[in-house]
């Protein structure tokens, strides 16, 4: 078994691979090894979107692109000038796979198959010489005095492995053992709570109209507010809207224990005053006088079950016989409804989180650490993540060509 190599990657994921891959394609002469604790590396592009993979997203100007990143914004906006979602299209299409985009920007392979895109980074790590232990937990991290590193390495049966390391990169996700490892080297870590997740809400309201979608509604939870489509589930609430509000009030939402109020504007835009403008159009005229107001909704944007459960709030009766008060009450309904969040709901997605090593520790040209030399980190280890629609993927693609740039080179 070899022991000595001139860079060691922990983490099979999407940053750990694009990193090793880039560093090898660059420096041949380099032995390069990724560290994979699980039995099968790529696992969380395999599962994601559904099992599509959602590469990447077709937003092209760095400055807009960052936007949709709720932390490391800052950080991406150089990175992301150097390597973004028009060159990660690049790069696998370079590669024999064929990419799509779909109306609302997303990009997934045409296969429509996850195992297309694990496929492709793995083929490539091993054309580039690049070697892969999978079964390989790390346990220990001891800097040498020549600034390198000695490895204890968990593998298959509990055998415990002593490798070395002229460099090294932590890409493992907001894996907590290796957390503890970048703490133990001097390095800040934000404690990791999950973002992007969905919500528990019981309310007869929304009771039985599960699968029902508004197209764009608003939400707001104190000084936080999120705009986009809206899905009712089982459970409760999710949809883009939902899993904005919670990735930019991941952390609040946390010290909340997920239990707090939230106001929905079904109508998106409409303010009170438009609402009702509207509704008193739809009592004014003469054809409405002795239809029930749940016979059809006054609002395209609102599918009639849930328009039908709304204005139960005052009570289903003609429009002739709904009194101005009434209508107010309405309106507020529809524009201000508040609702009580039971907690978190279950979603496949909730393995984003935010939190993780510091990034004024990390210096975003190389993504080498600043507090110790030859360290260097990539992907979700860091305290960067962003909205659903592969903008996370995007992050993993540009911190890992970038240290793969800077391990090729310094190697």
């Amino acid at each position: 078994m070899k022991t000595d190599w001139d860079i060691i990657v922990t983490g099979g994921g999407p940053a750990g691979f694009f990193a090793a891959i880039r560093c090898a394609e660059l420096n041949p002469n380099l032995k390069v090894l990724i560290l994979e604790k699980a039995k099968q590396t790529l696992s969380k592009v395999i599962v994601s979107g559904g099992g599509r993979c959602n590469v990447t997203h077709a937003c092209f100007d760095p400055a807009r692109l960052v936007t949709f990143y709720p932390r490391g914004a800052n950080e991406l906006r150089g990175a992301f000038t150097r390597f973004q979602p028009q060159d990660a299209v690049a790069w696998f299409e370079s590669r024999g796979v064929k990419l799509k985009t779909e109306a609302d920007g997303r990009i997934f392979p045409v296969t429509d198959d996850s195992n297309t895109i694990a496929d492709c980074l793995r083929s490539a790590a091993t054309s580039a010489g690049v070697e892969v232990w999978e079964h390989a937990r790390l346990g220990k991290v001891d800097r040498n005095r020549d600034g390198s590193f000695q490895l204890t390495v968990q593998t298959l049966r509990d055998v415990f492995t002593r490798l070395h390391a002229g460099k090294l990169l932590l890409a493992t996700g907001s894996d907590r053992a290796t957390l503890d490892i970048a703490k133990s080297l001097g390095h800040t870590v934000i404690d990791p709570v999950p973002s992007l997740f969905t919500f528990n809400v019981r309310d007869e309201r929304i009771k039985g109209l599960e699968g029902v979608s508004v197209a764009s509604v608003s939400l707001k939870m104190d000084s936080l507010t999120a705009r986009g489509a809206l899905l009712i589930t089982h459970w409760g609430l999710s949809g883009p809207a939902v899993l904005r509000l919670s990735a930019w009030g991941a952390r609040e939402l946390y010290e909340k224990n997920y239990r707090f109020e939230m106001t929905i504007n079904w109508l998106d835009e409409y303010s009170f005053e438009k609402a009702l403008d509207v509704l008193q159009r739809n009592k004014a005229w003469k054809d409405n006088a002795r239809k029930k107001l749940s016979s059809h909704a006054a609002f395209s944007q609102i599918p009639l079950r849930l328009w039908k459960q709304l204005v139960e709030f005052i009570g289903d009766k003609n429009w002739a016989d709904v009194s101005k008060d009434e209508l107010r009450k309405l309106a507020k309904e529809l524009t201000t409804g508040k609702f009580t969040i039971h907690g978190k709901g279950i979603f496949k997605e909730e393995f984003v989180t935010c939190g993780g090593v510091t990034l004024k520790e990390v210096d975003f040209k190389t993504m080498e650490s600043r507090v110790i030399k030859g360290l260097f980190f990539a992907g979700e280890i860091l305290d960067i993540d962003g909205v659903t629609g592969g903008f996370n993927f995007q992050a993993s693609w540009t911190t890992g060509w970038i240290a793969g740039n800077a391990l090729g080179d310094l190697g």
